[in-house]
């Protein structure tokens, strides 16, 4: 029970990048995803799109294909060329030539407009769910992480962690070699209504450096933290 509660707070507090020209349906979308529990980050056009990507990180992109300035599979090659997270097309074009050249350069799923808000929100829950099974166990020196069952060994010896700790952890990971600041993790494991400070950040590395190594979690002085493979 653990376990699932662990994989399914993972999945749901996904940051998804809804990339839609039209605002109705980008409305839709933000409200829709944001009542399950998603974040949310948004363009409207592919310009916009490729470098909200590169600033947010999102664990999921919904894409529309008809965007201003840049086509839709312009973006999808841009996000492919760094990142294999699920990217969801979300078209009005219903040719078996459109999703299957889609599908060819790299997105996960095609989703034809008009569609219920039921469908999507499962559609991004399985990609969420089998793109975080890709890579399901991490063998890093003396340290071994199995992300699918949340388990973490270091020498051959199990490391216990916190819900938080591993969710912690997981999003380091997730973000590796890329400087994350304090006030950023702790809207993401936290969430916007935490009253504590940002000292618990600290805390929090603290522990798992004492748990799991210090040399996998980087300090970078004056901005936050960093996860190393290397």
């Amino acid at each position: 029970m653990a376990l699932f509660c662990v994989i399914f707070l993972l999945v749901n507090s996904a940051k998804i990048l809804i990339v839609e020209d039209d605002d109705s349906i980008a409305d839709f979308l933000s409200v829709t995803l944001t009542s399950k529990g998603f974040q949310v980050a948004r363009a409207g056009d592919g310009s916009t799109a490729c470098r909200r990507f590169d600033e947010e990180r999102p664990d999921a992109v919904l894409l529309d294909l008809n965007l201003p300035g840049m086509e839709g599979t312009e973006v999808l090659k841009h996000i492919r060329a760094t990142s294999q997270v699920p990217v969801l097309v979300v078209s009005v074009r219903n040719d078996e030539i459109d999703k299957v050249c889609t599908l060819e350069l790299g997105a996960d799923d095609y989703i034809t407009k008009p569609f219920s808000a039921r469908e999507l929100v499962a559609r991004i829950r399985t990609n969420l769910r089998t793109r975080k099974g890709v890579e399901e166990r991490l063998a890093l020196g003396e340290l071994e992480i199995d992300w699918k069952r949340a388990e973490v060994f270091r020498n051959g010896a199990r490391v216990v962690l916190s819900r938080q700790e591993f969710e912690f952890l997981h999003f380091l990971f997730h973000n590796r070699d890329r400087v994350l600041t304090r006030s950023h993790l702790v809207e993401r494991i936290w969430g916007h209504d935490f009253e504590g400070e940002d000292r618990v950040v600290d805390t929090t590395v603290k522990r798992l450096r004492r748990k799991i190594g210090a040399r996998h979690i980087e300090t970078v002085r004056g901005l936050g933290y960093r996860f190393l493979t290397s």
